[in-house]
């Protein structure tokens, strides 16, 4: 998919999991009930792309949120992440990188916690 087709759009959901053995059960579940098939990334994240919007699951304390994490698409994480806080949002997380890019979190003005991420 071209970047300009999912730019500034809801690219992805994250679920959290509270530990490896909740990643592996919920990973199966996800796999039983839907045919889900996910890709791990190490003990603590894994993602699909067969549920329709990406997502993945995520037990990585360091960078896991406790309810699951709405994350939209930017070529450019800098400029939106500078526009959001004009337009008054707050962010929970700042820039980070993972494998396969970059993102950062942040708090609407009704309090929800979102995720910005680039393949940049």
């Amino acid at each position: 998919m071209k970047n300009e087709s999912r730019e500034n759009r809801i690219d992805y959901i994250e679920f959290p999991t509270a530990s490896n053995k909740a990643h592996l059960a919920t990973k199966q579940f996800y796999g039983d009930v839907f045919g889900w098939k996910y890709q791990a990334w190490g003990d603590d994240y894994s993602d699909t792309q067969s549920s329709g919007i990406s997502s993945g699951l995520n037990g990585a304390g360091e960078h896991q949120t406790a309810k699951p994490l709405v994350v939209l698409f930017s070529s450019n994480l800098e400029a939106v992440r500078e526009r959001i806080l004009k337009a008054g949002g707050k962010i929970s997380r700042d820039i980070f990188p993972f494998p396969g890019g970059r993102r950062f979190h942040y708090v609407d003005p009704s309090g929800n916690e979102l995720g910005v991420w680039s393949d940049q």
